[in-house]
C-alpha cells in the first residue's frame, strides 16, 4: 500500500508542477495589468505604472522566463506576490478557501451520501413508477444550467415572503456570536441546496448505472445461493463493488468544486474561490490566477491520492 501511494503521489507532484506552470505562463502571456492603469482617468506616468508592474512581477518589459523564476522561487517560499489591490495574494486566498470550505462542506457530504442511497435504490427498483420518475427529475436537473436553478431558488423564496435570507455569508445587522452564527446557518441553506441538487443527480445516475451492471454478477448469485437474502447479498457484496468505480468521480467533483462553483457564489454573493477565479481574469490579475491555478492542482494531487487511498482499499487488486 505505502509503494503504491508513493509511486502515485510522485506521478502526481510532476503533473501538479506542470499545470502550476503552465498555468503561470498562460496568465503571463494573455493577461495585461497594465491595462488596469491605462484606463484610469486621469491616466498615472506610464514610468510609475512600470515601477508598480515591476514591484509585482507583472511588468511585461521583462522576459516572462524571468518573472517565472521569480514567481516560481516566492511560491516554494510561500509567497503568491501581490494582487492588483497590491494586497497579499496568500492572505486573500487564505482568507477565499475558508468561505469556500464554508460553502461545500455540507452540499458535498450530503450529496455523495445521498447521491449513492439513491442511485442504489432506484437500480433495485428498477422502471418501477419511483425509477421512472426519478429518472425524469434528473435529467430535468441535469439539463438545466445551475444558475437556473439558483434563480429559481430566490424566486421560490421571494414569492414565499421571503423566510430565507440568502445574500452574503450572514445579515451585517446581527451581532453577537450566536446571531452570527444562526445568520451564517441561514444563508447558507439556499446555496447548498443548489449545489446539493446538481452533485446528487450527478452521483446518483452514475451509481444507479453500476448497480445495475453488478446486479446480474456471478458473485451476488453465489452469495444468494449460499442463504443470504437479495437485500443482505446487495448490502454486503453488492454496494461494494458497486461503489468502486464511482468513486473518482466522488472524489474529483467534491474537491474540484472548490473553483468550480462560480455561479453559485456569485449569485449567493459568497466571496470564495469561484469568483476570486472570475474577479482575476476581469482584472488581469497574473499572480492571483497563477495562485488559483496552484490550489487547483493542489486538489487534483489531493482528490488523485484520496480517490487511490480509497479505491485500493475497496479493491486490493490495484495495489499490485
Amino acid at each position: 500500500m505505502g509503494r503504491f501511494l508513493l509511486r502515485r503521489a510522485i506521478n502526481y507532484l510532476i503533473l501538479v508542477f506542470l499545470a502550476a506552470s503552465m498555468t503561470y505562463f498562460l496568465a503571463a502571456l494573455c493577461l495585461e495589468p497594465i491595462v488596469n492603469f491605462l484606463s484610469k482617468h486621469p491616466q498615472p506616468p506610464l514610468s510609475s505604472v512600470h515601477n508598480i508592474l515591476l514591484s509585482r512581477n507583472e511588468d511585461p518589459s521583462t522576459p516572462v522566463v524571468e518573472r517565472y523564476w521569480h514567481w516560481l522561487v516566492g511560491v516554494l517560499h510561500g509567497d503568491f506576490g501581490l494582487d492588483y489591490q497590491g494586497a497579499s495574494v496568500r492572505a486573500e486566498m487564505g482568507r477565499r478557501i475558508f468561505v469556500s470550505t464554508e460553502l461545500l462542506l455540507i452540499a458535498t457530504i450530503v450529496s455523495a451520501v445521498t447521491g449513492v442511497a439513491m442511485g442504489a435504490w432506484n437500480a433495485l427498483r428498477q422502471y418501477r413508477p419511483s425509477d421512472r420518475i426519478s429518472t425524469i427529475l434528473s435529467y430535468g436537473i441535469l439539463a438545466t444550467p445551475t444558475l437556473v436553478i439558483a434563480i429559481t431558488l430566490e424566486t421560490f423564496d421571494n414569492w414565499a415572503g421571503s423566510p430565507i435570507q440568502y445574500t452574503g455569508m450572514y445579515d451585517p445587522d446581527a451581532q453577537g456570536f450566536f446571531a452570527v452564527a444562526v445568520s451564517n446557518a441561514e444563508h447558507l441553506i439556499l446555496p447548498t441546496v443548489t449545489l446539493w441538487l446538481i452533485q446528487f443527480t450527478l452521483f446518483s445516475r452514475y451509481q444507479r448505472s453500476t448497480m445495475l451492471d453488478v446486479l446480474n454478477a456471478d458473485f451476488l448469485r453465489t452469495a444468494r445461493a449460499k442463504g443470504l437474502t437479495r437485500r443482505r447479498a446487495v448490502i454486503r457484496h453488492g454496494l461494494r463493488t458497486a461503489v468502486i468505480p464511482v468513486m473518482p468521480l466522488l472524489v474529483y467533483n467534491i474537491l474540484l468544486l472548490f473553483t468550480g462553483a462560480t455561479f453559485t457564489e456569485n449569485i449567493f454573493s459568497w466571496h470564495g474561490m469561484g469568483e476570486w477565479l472570475v474577479t482575476s481574469i476581469n482584472y488581469n490579475d497574473i499572480n492571483a490566477v497563477a495562485a488559483i491555478g496552484v490550489f487547483t492542482a493542489g486538489l487534483v494531487l489531493v482528490a488523485g491520492l484520496v480517490s487511490d487511498l480509497v479505491y485500493a482499499a475497496l479493491d486490493p487488486r490495484v495495489r499490485v
